[in-house]
């Protein structure tokens, strides 16, 4: 994983520690003190090393519904008649297999996550993304709003609206090709976010490059 995907990251978790309240549109008046980042970049390392945990946690209940709804399907009484009971227990058993296996796959890289967060390149690219978004982080959420299509931005989860201000912050101030900007920031939302707010982070930022490249 490059170093400018876990610094992003980083910050995700870092923004995750600061107030959003009232930040979607308005003056926030006078400007605020800057936030004490070292002490964010510790608070969101603590919630990298919970995620992981329930990531872990959250896999082997799975793992345990799929034996049970493989045991199940085991005791069915044999016969024509119960083929698709049967085979219910089977398909909902693969399900809960292959979601625990996802999650663990996804929970893997975690802990690499944690290892090279002591890097200083890592921690000074993520205390420069959380940063870059604080400072401006009206204007950006102005920005996005525009390309929202009937929606608000402040109406999504606070997780995704953090994805698509890193992501404008990438494409803005650190020069992230947009292709990349957006791609990062749907494997973002693949883990820790949800398919819906995947699909709604991949459209804004696509709409969003379109319209930044057509006042270029």
């Amino acid at each position: 994983m490059p170093s400018r995907s876990l610094s992003r990251e980083l910050a995700l978790l870092m923004l995750g520690q600061t107030n959003d309240r009232g930040s979607t549109g308005g003056d926030r008046g006078p400007a605020a003190p800057e936030p004490p980042f070292e002490d964010l970049l510790q608070q969101a390392l603590l919630t990298l090393t919970q995620h992981v945990r329930e990531a872990l946690d959250s896999s082997a209940a799975d793992l345990q519904t799929a034996q049970q709804q493989l045991l199940d399907s085991e005791l069915q009484e044999q016969g024509a008649d119960q083929l698709p009971r049967v085979r219910q227990h089977l398909q909902q058993g693969l399900a809960a297999a292959e979601q625990a296996l996802n999650r663990l796959s996804a929970s893997l890289e975690l802990p690499r996550l944690l290892l090279l967060a002591d890097q200083e390149e890592v921690r000074r690219g993520a205390v420069e993304r959380t940063r870059a978004v604080l400072r401006d982080r009206d204007g950006i959420d102005r920005r996005l709003d525009a390309v929202m299509e009937g929606w608000r931005l402040g109406r999504l989860p606070r997780i995704d609206r953090d994805i698509l201000r890193l992501a404008v912050v990438d494409l803005d101030a650190f020069g992230t090709p947009a292709a990349v900007a957006c791609s990062e920031a749907v494997e973002l939302a693949n883990r820790y976010s949800d398919e819906q707010g995947r699909r709604m982070i991949n459209g804004v930022l696509r709409r969003f490059t379109t319209a930044a490249g057509s006042r270029a």
